[in-house]
């Protein structure tokens, strides 16, 4: 299988320095691209002078994770797809273990360890041993659970099939790709891969998480996690991937109660004394609602009534019995 990595880059010359020797050194089973967002740094000339290996792609706009990876993706003709954030720092052999995953015919995506690159031995927010969501729709992780991140002790270490695999480093089948419609570019960044994965849950695909293959992501590379931008992001896109992906019979049952829990988090914010992560909550809610009947009509005939969610409530689990990990869910 032919393989393509493939990094996204916006004004993040820094971190191509730091990050793409690793991809290089350690990645010879893969042609390597990095697809520049339109950056006003001077990352190409960097990458053309530094890594002439390396392949350029130019995209015109700078349209988020979502546009920038479809644009990107659409011109290439490799088989296999790993999308691989520019903070990322790949570990000597970690593509073969998901290559070997993807020889089953069955499985759309899959995803390595993603271990904290400042603190190595524990798992990152962004995936760490693959994600799923509960009955309402809020993502976790084998190894994440809200903002509690677990030691990699090697409790993870199995091949699992998972609900989502995260877009920091996800690995993900051409063919499945295009005929799942690729990110849905509205999104913009954050929470696409859920919706994706989601979408592939809904054709019949899989998801794995595979415990052989490791990486070490730096986070918040381009966003920092305490940005109000990316609370803002994060829940009005969670409302989406409800509206475009949940089972019918379920679906304004699902938004009402995540509207209720989302006002809680709001009231938790004012608390916190962070009123402009509140504001951002806020925000999100109206541009949902300016944008339901949009995001309603891409609903298809292919929503599952079968059950997609791991656990009823992570929120009940983690806030009010205090289960802080995967396993005590």
């Amino acid at each position: 299988m032919k393989t393509a990595v493939v990094i996204l880059n916006w004004n993040g010359k820094a971190l191509l320095e730091q990050f793409l020797p690793s991809v290089v050194e350690h990645s010879p089973e893969a042609t390597i691209y990095v697809a520049d967002n339109a950056s006003t740094d001077d990352s190409v000339s960097f990458l053309q002078k530094a890594f002439p290996q390396v392949r350029i792609i130019q995209n015109q706009v700078n349209g988020g994770f979502a546009k920038g990876y479809n644009e990107a993706l659409a011109g290439l003709k490799e088989d296999i797809f790993v999308l691989l954030n520019s903070d990322v720092e790949v570990t000597p052999g970690w593509l073969p273990p998901l290559l070997d995953e993807m020889k089953n015919g069955k499985v759309a995506a899959v995803q390595p360890k993603i271990l904290n690159y400042r603190k190595k031995d524990h798992f990152e927010y962004a995936g760490a041993a693959g994600g799923f969501i509960d009955a309402l729709g809020y993502p976790y992780c084998r190894g994440r659970i809200f903002d509690t991140l677990e030691k990699d002790l090697g409790q993870y270490d199995e091949n699992h099939e998972v609900f989502w695999a995260s877009g920091a480093c996800m690995m993900v089948r051409r063919i499945d790709f295009m005929k799942a419609g690729g990110f849905d570019e509205d999104f913009f960044a954050h929470q696409e891969e859920i919706d994706l994965c989601w979408r592939f849950f809904n054709m019949n695909r899989k998801v794995k998480a595979v415990g052989g293959s490791r990486v070490y992501h730096l986070g918040g590379g381009t966003l920092n996690s305490m940005h109000p931008r990316k609370t803002f992001l994060n829940f009005r896109n969670s409302l989406f991937v409800l509206l475009k992906n949940a089972p019918k019979k379920q679906l304004f049952l699902l938004i009402f109660f995540r509207l209720i829990l989302d006002g809680l988090a709001g009231i938790k914010f004012i608390f916190e004394l962070k009123p402009s992560h509140t504001a951002a909550i806020l925000k999100a809610h109206g541009n949902f609602y300016l944008q339901f009947r949009k995001m309603l009509k891409k609903r298809n005939n292919l929503q599952k009534s079968t059950k997609y969610y791991h656990k009823t409530s992570v929120v009940w689990a983690y806030y009010l019995r205090g289960n802080r990990t995967f396993e005590k869910l």
